[in-house]
């Protein structure tokens, strides 16, 4: 089975940053894209950042690139850079593989913003 299993959320400042970490069970190349996603309660999911084993990436308009997704494919790892943290990211992130058939989603992991 697939599994995708993320880390390195937790409690951060406004105005800090953070890096989380998605790691894949599965060669990225075996999906079409791989994400994340976020959401809050009340809230539906939303998309953060999507990346494709060549490299095209794609970004949620909100984010004005304060968000950088990356990859290491020999590792097979995903990681998202947040950059100038605000309230507002406060939420648990989803990583997301993506085949044609179906979508493949990790846990969460929990971000708070907060002073």
């Amino acid at each position: 089975q697939v599994q995708l299993v993320e880390s390195g959320g937790g409690l951060v400042q406004p105005g800090g940053s953070l890096r989380l970490s998605c790691a894949a069970s599965e060669s990225i190349f075996s999906f079409l894209t791989m994400g994340w996603y976020r959401q809050t309660p009340g809230k539906q999911r939303e998309l953060v950042a999507s990346i494709t084993a060549g490299g095209d990436t794609n970004y949620a308009d909100s984010l004005k690139g304060r968000f950088t997704i990356s990859m290491d494919i020999a590792e097979k790892r995903v990681y998202l850079q947040m950059n100038s943290l605000n309230p507002e990211d406060t939420a648990v992130y989803y990583c997301n593989g993506h085949r044609h058939v179906r979508d493949y989603w990790g846990q969460g992991t929990q971000v708070t913003v907060s002073a």
